[in-house]
């Protein structure tokens, strides 16, 4: 079906399309919002450019794929507490969402949307890359596919495999942890193989950083599997691109996608703001 109120231009063959033609903060035209989830279901990655927004318009817009949920380890804006932002300073080394990974799957009830809105990017570098898992999942031979299909992964917060979730975030200047201390009560396990609950299709569900062994195995005996699998998912076939400037919001699908945010602008300052949406429990 062609879309009549919004335009919209692919980024890559895997997943990822860029809509023009809308201004988010004043859209009230339900045909437009359809067309616009439409879109979100089959591209999984949705980039806005030219946006400008107030952190009152990212609350309704997020509103409008699922319920703001908080993200457990970063203190929010005070006035907005369900948006945090993420900075890394021109002097930090390190940076956030520097892994393959969907969002806070060691939560019960995961968001099914993560939107991210740009106010400082480097003058070049500083993307974020992202990987369609229904395509990971589909490209498994039908074995693997049926191995895939009984197995659960036990998901934690606790960043074991990349030293702890304190030294991880902590190096960050401009982002004041929360909860830390708590990261061990923060697991939940859930299908290697997730059942999209709104298109039906199955997408692979495992990572390195969250999934930290596998239900009823052992770590050292999940370790090779869950290794593969990232790898797997993660092939460049599987991938696209976003390219950042201030004004872009991005708006993805954590029950089908994993992202990758590139750490190549040493020296150079970059902030966004992020909220989460939609928890929701994986089948």
């Amino acid at each position: 079906m062609a879309y009549e109120t919004i335009a919209v231009r692919p980024l890559a063959g895997a997943l990822g399309a860029e809509i023009s033609g809308v201004d988010l903060a004043g859209i009230d035209d339900n045909r437009a919002w359809s067309e616009i989830h439409r879109a979100f279901l089959e591209h999984l990655v949705l980039v806005f450019r030219g946006q400008e927004l107030s952190l009152d318009d990212i609350m309704a817009i997020g509103r409008r794929f699922g319920e703001p949920t908080f993200y457990p380890f970063v203190k929010g804006i005070d006035s907005h507490p369900h948006i945090f932002e993420v900075i890394k300073e021109a002097e930090d080394v390190r940076n956030f969402g520097g892994a393959w990974h969907s969002d806070s799957t060691y939560l019960e009830r995961p968001p099914l949307a993560t939107l991210l809105y740009a106010k400082v990017t480097p003058s070049h570098g500083g993307d974020t890359l992202f990987a369609n898992q229904y395509r990971a999942y589909e490209a498994l031979s039908d074995g693997m596919r049926q191995m895939v299909d009984g197995l659960s992964g036990v998901n934690s917060a606790s960043l074991k495999r990349s030293g702890g979730r304190a030294s991880y975030h902590g190096v960050l200047k401009g982002m004041p942890l929360r909860n830390v201390q708590e990261v061990e009560n923060y697991e939940a396990t859930h299908p290697v193989a997730r059942t999209h609950s709104q298109t039906g299709r199955k997408a692979l569900y495992v990572g390195r950083g969250h999934t930290i062994r596998l239900k009823d195995m052992t770590e050292d005996e999940s370790e090779p599997i869950i290794d593969w699998l990232a790898e797997h998912a993660a092939r460049p076939e599987f991938t696209c691109r976003v390219r950042w400037e201030p004004g872009t919001l991005t708006v993805w699908d954590n029950r089908c996608v994993q992202h990758y945010a590139v750490n190549d602008y040493s020296g150079q300052r970059r902030v966004m703001q992020r909220l989460t949406v939609g928890p929701e429990v994986p089948r």
